[in-house]
């Protein structure tokens, strides 16, 4: 896998996903991070998890490459050439309690193979991607189904709001939200990740304790 720099992450970016969780549809970005380290490739390996940390959910999205330091100005197409399907994992039971307390998020969302990611290829453009199928199917059965015309926040959206609050730099990923249809994984589990109903990754899943 090629350098990461930083892995930004847009919540709730689909209505439909923000509801299912009975959570508020938000009004501006929801960002949050993942450190580098949780990144993994869906290149067919095998994936370890804990299974004594209650249930881990998938959430397919698209993820922007970032191919160089973003300046005022830059638009999505000066600065995104590839992309990739990713799928963000999220130890839910423990993010229901760190909400609850007002802590932050990290330990449910940055966990080792926790922001899984197909080969990159090439982005299509600002236009021709507003309007992208995706979807990751599990033990053959399509689970998620998303199109990027259903996210409240456009690419060049978060693109922007990125780069205004943190500064875009050559490497940086961005998990730009997931549609409805999470769930939690099990061991055994293989999912398929895809766009425009071609599959770009897949990885298997292997639960296990550390006790």
């Amino acid at each position: 896998m090629e350098e990461i720099a930083s892995i930004y992450c847009i919540g709730r970016n689909y209505a439909n996903h923000a509801k299912e969780l009975g959570n508020e549809v938000p009004t501006e970005p929801l960002l949050f991070g993942k450190p580098k380290s949780a990144a993994v490739l869906a290149d067919g390996r095998t994936l370890l998890y804990p299974s004594d940390k209650g249930a881990i959910h998938y959430e397919a999205e698209i993820v922007l490459k970032i191919a160089k330091d973003m300046e005022d100005g830059d638009t999505l197409d000066d600065v995104v050439t590839e992309m990739a399907i990713g799928v963000d994992l999220t130890l839910r039971d423990l993010q229901s309690k760190l909400k609850q307390k007002g802590h932050p998020w990290l330990r449910a969302k940055g966990f080792r193979n926790s922001a899984i990611l197909t080969p990159f290829f090439p982005f299509p453009g600002e236009q021709e991607s507003k309007s992208l199928n995706f979807s990751l199917e599990r033990n053959g059965e399509v689970v998620q189904l998303g199109n990027t015309e259903n996210m409240l926040f456009s690419f060049n959206e978060i693109v922007q709001e990125c780069h205004l609050t943190f500064g875009l730099k050559k490497g940086d990923l961005l998990f730009t939200g997931t549609p409805e249809g999470v769930g939690a994984i099990a061991d055994g589990d293989q999912f398929n990740l895809a766009c425009q109903g071609e599959t770009k990754g897949t990885f298997f899943v292997r639960m296990e304790s550390k006790e």
